[in-house]
């Protein structure tokens, strides 16, 4: 008998293989709202009382977020693991749960890969509409998202450029619910800020500044970037991931020049550039997909972003690479 020569092993195919399991146990434990009762060791039959479950099932079901490391447990007690305290426990400001559920959800062009591979994108419908209830619930979602580590992570980036302690003005474009903005602005002794997005956001952003006690320094600017004026007389704008949405990257980089006062800066901080001729990094590409499966591809490349600055008049621009919670973003540094 001669057996095949093999010089590989098939284990990434059978992690592939289990990985929609891991994403159902996360989902059932959001939806079960087993973390909210695991901030303090429990048995399994202790939380099924609580959560009204069957307790057999309930053991079974909480060894299986143990394997996959989002709860612990010793001498039979479980309790959630620092991720799980630190994002899927309802109530706190960090708490992801519900972003994660609907991220699952919105979309079912993944359940036709085949079809939509064999015909080609479905005939394009137009452009969505989406009600001002929708941008509201969005807006308001991506608040624990800012809170849980973007915002501390910009607030690092900024507090580090020289020009900073000169800084009298800001602008966080298409800053969402503006707690990043609001971040920054905290930071400083007396700079003030502008957060713009489209209006329906913004009424959102105007109910965290004022939770934050922040209406002396913040101000809100309801528009659309690719159409209408987002101000003037900045000495920093700061772009997070919202170049996603602009019909022309060049033109809005030219529009950030022009509200910049001289010597003024520009942050980009971009997780949409793609790497290895648009096959990398694999968060970007998996999140991209169905998207990109029914005609609407994000066709940017890790560069543009720096390369459009240069072309709209910045006099230099740093480029690196950072980590965040998102994956792999590139931040973009460009001075006026």
């Amino acid at each position: 008998m001669k057996l095949p020569m093999v010089n590989t092993d098939y284990g990434n195919l059978y992690n592939i293989v289990f990985a929609p399991i891991r994403l159902k146990l996360l989902l059932a434990g959001i939806e079960l709202k087993v973390f909210s009762h695991l901030s303090e060791p429990t048995s399994a039959e202790e939380l099924a009382k609580v959560i009204q479950t069957h307790p057999g099932n309930t053991r079974i079901f909480l060894d299986s977020l143990a394997a996959i490391d989002l709860v612990q447990k010793n001498n039979g007690l479980y309790w959630n693991t620092a991720l799980a305290q630190t994002f899927l426990v309802e109530g706190n400001q960090t708490y992801l749960g519900q972003l994660f559920a609907f991220m699952a959800s919105s979309d079912d062009s993944l359940e036709h890969i085949p079809a939509l591979v064999k015909l080609g994108p479905p005939p394009q419908p137009g452009t969505p509409s989406f009600s001002e209830e929708m941008y509201a619930q969005t807006a308001a979602m991506m608040v624990n998202v800012e809170r849980a580590g973007d915002a501390q992570q910009m607030v690092k980036i900024v507090t580090k450029l020289p020009e900073f302690s000169a800084f009298q003005k800001m602008l966080d474009l298409g800053g969402g619910p503006g707690l990043i903005g609001m971040a920054i602005v905290n930071a400083h002794p007396s700079m003030k800020g502008v957060i713009f997005d489209l209006p329906p956001v913004v009424k959102v952003a105007k109910t965290y500044i004022k939770e934050y006690g922040m209406e002396d320094r913040m101000e809100v600017l309801g528009g659309d970037f690719n159409r209408n004026s987002i101000g003037k007389n900045y000495d920093l704008i700061v772009t997070c991931n919202s170049l996603q949405f602009s019909q022309s990257i060049d033109s809005i980089m030219k529009k950030i020049y022009g509200a910049l006062n001289h010597g003024g800066v520009c942050i980009s901080m971009f997780g949409f550039g793609k790497t290895h001729e648009r096959t990398k990094p694999e968060t970007l590409i998996l999140g991209l997909l169905s998207r990109a499966l029914v005609g609407q591809d994000l066709n940017i490349d890790r560069g543009d972003i720096a390369d459009s600055l240069v072309n709209a008049g910045f006099k230099s621009v740093s480029s690196k690479i950072i980590t965040t919670g998102w994956g792999p973003m590139e931040l973009d540094i460009a001075r006026k």
